[in-house]
């Protein structure tokens, strides 16, 4: 089977335009569901925020929608970790408060020191999901002390910055536990789509369909193993069932892989359908759908003419078959557990460099909105924390998907000012546009990586521009200021990043496809089927990180990046990774995938 065919009409080595509105119609698995339940949440911290009548009622919302999560246990984890963590927060803002009460050099002072330090925080350590949210509330609940009167400054920036966080992490406990489906639920539907597109593709499928399975195979299995390991924490599952699981997602990425990939002879795909093997596959998909996982799957049986596809059938017929228990404790030992912080994070300048940068863009932001004193734009500041990024060719390629979705929301926003709010009577109107801009920028938020960051702005601009105080607004100078706010923001983060130690997504690019041939290498020597099967799957996450490294690197400018040509190489040697994985899975093609990698290997060495 050929390779997907890709829209090159935008520019080399990045998504077309056609590509980018596929990725926003794709209805990938759980997506619906998601983009639901994460909409659901913002709409319900708002209505919490607008009964206690919480101030700057963006800033909860969009925490809310940024720490969402798929499953009801990690949202419940993660909720109650905010919980926690404000606790800390307090006693250190009420510390930072006292130490610059009336004394405005030590205010901005600590601005400095706190932002310094959240950007270190996630550039080097495992709190990067949620150190800049944690920046944003800190910095911006210091801030606030100017916008209240003195006799209240303490009492009101503690509340605040509680608040800000408290409401996000009661919805996510509460909400998330009563709305969120298992994290079981959600591994078995990801098992269910990699078996169902497999059968998609034998049964003959366009380039579309391709370009799905091709994204869904690079997710890798990682995402369902995670949900597995968050099921276990439940008590309420076998831990025999959630054993073949975690073997089940490992051969549905290697099934998926096979049927993909044109490792394949050639002309298989023009040859009659395994009509056997698609029935089994598609048999197994709907008992995953159902929430039950077989003790065993069919081995279907194919006549003399389809060898090709007995590859499959043998991953199909151990699809929820244990593997040994040697084998099971090899996978443990192999992966070593890592700390907190990254193992370069005191010897890598680029973190610090990220943090000072950060830093930079933060602390300009906060000069230009108070000499100007115009209070409106202080989302500026709010914008600093959320769009830093470490490379240029990051920065590059996701400013348009930040415009273009701060626009498309601060419209939203105005316009709704203008035509819609005015005609609400009571919260309930309110709550449904809510909701509604919501849904949308969570149905983009919870698509392909490449689109995510635009569904997030959409839902910044939208609740920036009519959540003033604790109620909607229909001031237009709000609206017009905030979205300016915006688009300063999204300017000087720009500016400092690209113009001061710039660094490049390509440094990067050696290093991924060094990770891609370590892991051929141990699915090459994996003493198991399922032991290979596991690292196939981590090989697919592998090519997935370098082929996006490459995209940033191909957006880059001329005299940061090397050359097209060299671009272009190393996409052949991904590709070329992606076919070898594949044919290391069937035993017909493995020597000669062997062959392939050993070349492979002397390549890079």
């Amino acid at each position: 089977m050929a390779r997907p065919a890709t829209d090159t009409s935008f520019s080399l080595g990045k998504p077309g335009l056609l590509r980018l509105w596929r990725m926003v119609c794709n209805p990938s698995p759980g997506r619906q569901g998601h983009a639901l339940r994460m909409a659901a949440g913002c709409t319900v911290t708002v209505l919490v925020g607008e009964i206690w009548q919480v101030p700057d009622l963006a800033v909860p919302a969009l925490v809310t929608m940024a720490l969402w999560q798929k499953d009801r246990v990690t949202n419940a984890l993660a909720g109650v970790a905010v919980n926690i963590l404000i606790i800390l927060l307090l006693a250190f803002v009420y510390l930072w408060i006292r130490l610059t009460l009336d004394n405005p050099m030590a205010l901005t002072a600590a601005i400095a020191g706190l932002s310094f330090c959240f950007f270190f925080l996630g550039s080097a350590s495992k709190l990067k999901p949620v150190a800049y949210m944690l920046g944003l509330c800190v910095v911006f609940g210091l801030i606030a002390i100017d916008q209240v009167p003195n006799g209240e400054l303490i009492t009101r920036a503690i509340l605040y910055v509680d608040l800000f966080l408290a409401v996000p992490g009661l919805v996510m406990l509460v909400i998330g536990l009563l709305i969120c489906p298992s994290p079981r639920t959600i591994a078995m539907q990801g098992i269910a789509a990699r078996l169902r597109m497999s059968a998609a593709l034998l049964c003959g499928s366009d380039d579309i369909t391709q370009e799905r399975a091709t994204d869904l195979l690079r997710e890798g299995a990682s995402g369902l193993l995670k949900s597995l390991k968050m099921a276990r924490l439940e008590k309420i599952w076998a831990p025999e069932e959630l054993a073949r699981l975690e073997q089940a997602a490992n051969a549905s990425e290697g099934l998926l892989s096979l049927a993909l990939t044109d490792c394949l002879p050639e002309g298989a795909a023009t040859r009659e359908p395994p009509l056997s093997l698609i029935d089994a596959l598609n048999a197994a998909a709907d008992q995953f759908e159902k929430g039950i996982c077989p003790e065993s799957t069919a081995n279907p049986a194919l006549s003399d003419g389809q060898p090709p596809y007995q590859a499959m059938a043998n991953i199909l017929g151990m699809l929820t078959v244990l593997p040994p228990e040697k084998a099971s404790e090899k996978t443990n030992t192999e992966e070593p557990k890592s700390g907190f912080f990254a193992a370069d994070a005191f010897t890598n300048p680029d973190h610090t460099r990220f943090a000072v940068k950060g830093t930079a863009a933060v602390m300009l932001s906060y000069f230009i909105f108070s000499i100007l004193n115009w209070q409106g734009i202080h989302t500026c500041i709010i914008t600093c924390f959320i769009v830093a990024q470490p490379t240029m060719g990051e920065m590059i390629s996701k400013l348009t998907l930040r415009i273009v979705g701060a626009l498309i929301g601060g419209a939203i926003g105005i316009t709704a000012i203008i035509f819609a709010i005015p005609h609400f009577n009571d919260i309930t109107s309110f709550l449904c546009l809510v909701f509604v801009v919501s849904l949308l920028a969570a149905w983009i938020k919870t698509g392909d990586e490449r689109i995510a960051y635009a569904g997030f702005q959409i839902g910044i601009a939208f609740y920036l521009t009519d959540l003033k105080g604790y109620g909607p607004t229909t001031d237009m100078a709000t609206a017009r200021d905030r979205i300016l706010g915006i688009m300063l923001g999204n300017f000087l983060t720009y500016a400092m990043f690209t113009s001061f130690w710039p660094s490049s997504a390509f440094d990067g690019i050696d290093a991924r496809l060094r990770t891609i041939v370590q892991r051929l290498g141990k699915q090459r020597d994996a003493v198991t089927e399922a032991d290979r099967l596991a690292q196939a799957a981590n090989v697919q996450e592998a090519v997935s990180l370098a082929e996006r490294q490459s995209e940033y690197a191909f957006a880059e400018p001329d005299h940061i990046r090397a050359d097209i040509e060299h671009l272009e190489q190393l996409d052949g040697l991904f590709h070329e990774a992606e076919i070898i994985s594949a044919a290391l899975l069937d035993p017909a093609a493995r020597p000669h995938a062997e062959t392939r990698l050993a070349h492979l290997e002397s390549v890079i060495s």
